[in-house]
């Protein structure tokens, strides 16, 4: 059965794979498919490369400024001061060399971020609900904890509108 299903789609991957650059490597069943991959894929003369700084793929196309602030934990504030720390000019993240981007690791790396900073955040809350305090009370509840109201707003907090049976509006 799975040989009937995988028997259409053979030759329409050969018109896609050009059997030409594949002619150096050896074949060692008539059946099989492989693409020879050595170099990465490359489009309009640029390869296709994603920073990774802080455990996150960062834009390419966008300013460091910018691009630093796909991290957890790192707004327009904390990015404006790290390119402040390093005295780094605000370029394109692609434009980046090797020795920039190992600068700016080690430089993201000295502040909580990402998983850190969210298990930080969880455990402060699991404490707020454990001693039953106010704020714990509200995060238990799911409504807001920094005295905003509830009669009308919070709709993020509360979810849905939920209707009640049998309440009619005054009639005037």
């Amino acid at each position: 059965m799975a040989q009937s299903v995988a028997t259409p789609i053979l030759p329409s991957l050969s018109l896609i794979c050009n059997t030409s650059s594949l002619s150096s490597i050896p074949k060692s069943r008539p059946n099989s498919l492989s693409f020879h991959t050595s170099n990465p894929p490359k489009f309009g003369g640029l390869s296709i490369k994603c920073a990774r700084v802080g455990g996150v793929e960062i834009p390419n196309a966008k300013r460091v400024q910018y691009s630093l602030q796909y991290i957890h934990g790192i707004g327009r504030t904390r990015a404006l001061q790290i390119l402040g720390d390093l005295k780094m000019e605000n370029k394109i993240t692609k434009d980046l060399s090797e020795e920039e981007l190992v600068i700016l690791r080690a430089e993201v790396n000295k502040y909580m971020i990402e998983g850190d900073l969210r298990r930080f955040n969880a455990v402060a809350i699991r404490r707020l609900k454990e001693i039953q305090c106010y704020r714990g009370i509200r995060h238990i509840k799911g409504l807001p904890c920094r005295g905003q109201r509830t009669k009308n707003n919070c709709r993020t907090l509360k979810g849905k509108k939920v209707a009640i049976a049998g309440k009619k509006k005054a009639v005037r």
